[in-house]
């Protein structure tokens, strides 16, 4: 599961790198999400984050029962529950990071959604004005609220190139936070084989001594 969810997270990352230049590529994954958000794709899309969500939640509940288990105790901590606390860490932190980049590009794709569609407004607008400027050369008002529209169009487009920057910013801030995860994960898993091979390493030494033990027992008993 942990390489599936690695699996995920640089697609979304890839998707986020598509999206935020202007690729051959970008038109492909824009149509893409278009067709994914048609239909039954919503469903499905909410329906696979539901699930994820409410594994995180189990796993985050599962760390806490464990957390709990090593305030209760007054002995040394079992290194079975150290183990399991590494992987429920990482887990949750991996599909932490996957919900958190599927919002990213979610959000990306509607503000360039947008854009194109004020773009479109903006261009409409402006050719409407000049062919009623060459038709109608009495109509100077109704071309100068078309300039006023215009005008209006041309404000909220950089509003949105403005919004689009911020997001920008906001996506290469995920990106260094992925990285950092993956650093992170990444020693979360060598410190998970450390754990496994010490755990190995205490079942042969008390493999090895009830073997003893019951060597003893069997010479007594004779």
């Amino acid at each position: 599961m942990i390489q599936l969810l690695f699996m995920v997270i640089f697609s979304e990352m890839a998707v986020i790198m598509v999206l935020s230049f202007k690729t051959p590529f970008r038109k492909l994954v824009i149509m893409g999400l278009d067709r994914l958000k048609r239909g039954r794709g919503p469903v499905v899309v909410k329906t696979v984050a539901g699930t994820v969500f409410v594994v995180m939640v189990s796993s985050v509940y599962s760390m806490m029962e464990i957390q709990k288990r090593w305030v209760g105790d007054d002995g040394p901590v079992s290194s079975t529950d150290q183990v399991l606390m590494v992987r429920h860490l990482l887990e949750a932190t991996l599909m932490g990071a996957t919900i958190f980049l599927a919002l990213m590009i979610d959000r990306l794709h509607h503000y360039i959604r947008e854009l194109r569609i004020r773009r479109k407004t903006m261009d409409a607008a402006k050719k409407q004005g000049q062919g009623s400027n060459d038709k109608k050369p009495d109509g100077f008002d109704k071309v100068k609220s078309l300039e006023e529209e215009l005008m209006t169009l041309r404000e909220k487009l950089k509003q949105l190139e403005s919004d689009m920057e911020a997001k920008t910013k906001q996506i290469n801030a995920a990106e260094v936070n992925t990285v950092a995860l993956r650093k992170q994960s990444e020693g979360l898993l060598l410190e998970y084989d450390r754990l496994l091979e010490e755990n190995e390493s205490l079942r042969g030494q008390l493999q090895s001594l009830d073997r003893k033990l019951s060597r003893s027992d069997s010479k007594k008993n004779l």
